[in-house]
């Protein structure tokens, strides 16, 4: 039950504030964020199976995040492609965001149900294959987990009200954004879908943090993008019981041209 937290030109100082938790079996192969050998500018983790990521920066800025969209058993088609192949091929690749996310739209049956942000300094786009057409993402503040944009569950919107108040800082501490994250309590009202009921409820009413020996949360990641062309990536990785096994620091310098708050330019 992954969940995205952030803030698009919200923030006087960060036209980006992400919070992010991946949540997946442990048994899946994984490595922990890093600059990859074979692609000195990507900056992310992981998944050793298929070999995309959930979640990666560039040294550009763009910047790329995904989600499954839950739905019954019986709807989802055979996985023909790995839908963390779409994070890595829009990172690596010249398409802006609006460009890549309708170049997609053609083949988005042979992945199984997803959710989409594809970010540059200037627009951010939200698409899935479960919805008609790819939009440009408001200023605000929003919450994606495993159900379309700002979709209103419990755990969406009490993240968002928690974030809010992060924001109110001039300057965003990312160990903050990790307590946030890390937090394994029930929020009021959180139910799972019906067919999602036989599954352990620590897996679907956590407001973020799932602790379990099969499944849960193995990594945070924050990401902020500053107005002075700043990025930060912090991403920490956890075992099963909870633990933290390691922390990914990076800093660097995107072109300071690059940043701001234009006009979206971009339109579905």
């Amino acid at each position: 039950m992954c969940l995205i937290l952030f803030a698009w030109r919200t923030h006087p100082r960060y036209p980006l504030v992400l919070a992010a938790n991946r949540d997946e079996f442990h048994a899946r192969p994984t490595a922990a964020a890093a600059f990859w050998d074979d692609a000195p500018q990507l900056l992310g983790g992981r998944d050793l199976e298929a070999g995309g990521t959930w979640l990666g920066v560039t040294r550009k800025g763009k910047f790329a995040a995904i989600t499954n969209y839950r739905e019954p058993p019986e709807s989802a088609p055979p996985q023909d492609h790995s839908r963390g192949q779409l994070v890595t091929d829009y990172l690596l690749g010249n398409a802006s965001p609006l460009d890549y996310a309708r170049q997609i739209q053609a083949n988005a049956s042979a992945y199984r149900a997803y959710n989409l942000l594809l970010g540059d300094a200037e627009n951010l786009i939200y698409t899935s294959n479960r919805r008609e057409s790819a939009t440009p993402v408001a200023a605000g503040i929003h919450g994606l987990s495993n159900h379309l944009l700002d979709t209103p569950w419990p755990k969406v919107c009490a993240g968002k009200e928690r974030l809010a108040g992060l924001l109110r800082e001039d300057r965003v501490d990312p160990e903050a954004l990790l307590r946030l994250l890390g937090d394994p309590q029930p929020v009021p009202g959180s139910e799972p879908p019906v067919f999602d009921r036989a599954l352990a409820p620590e897996w679907t009413t956590r407001l973020s943090f799932i602790r379990s020996p099969v499944y849960g949360t193995r990594s945070s990641t924050v990401l902020l993008i500053g107005r002075d062309g700043e990025v930060v990536f912090v991403e920490r990785q956890f075992d099963p019981q909870g633990r933290a096994v390691g922390t990914c620091d990076q800093r660097f310098e995107i072109p300071v041209a690059n940043v701001g708050y234009p006009r979206q330019s971009e339109h579905s």
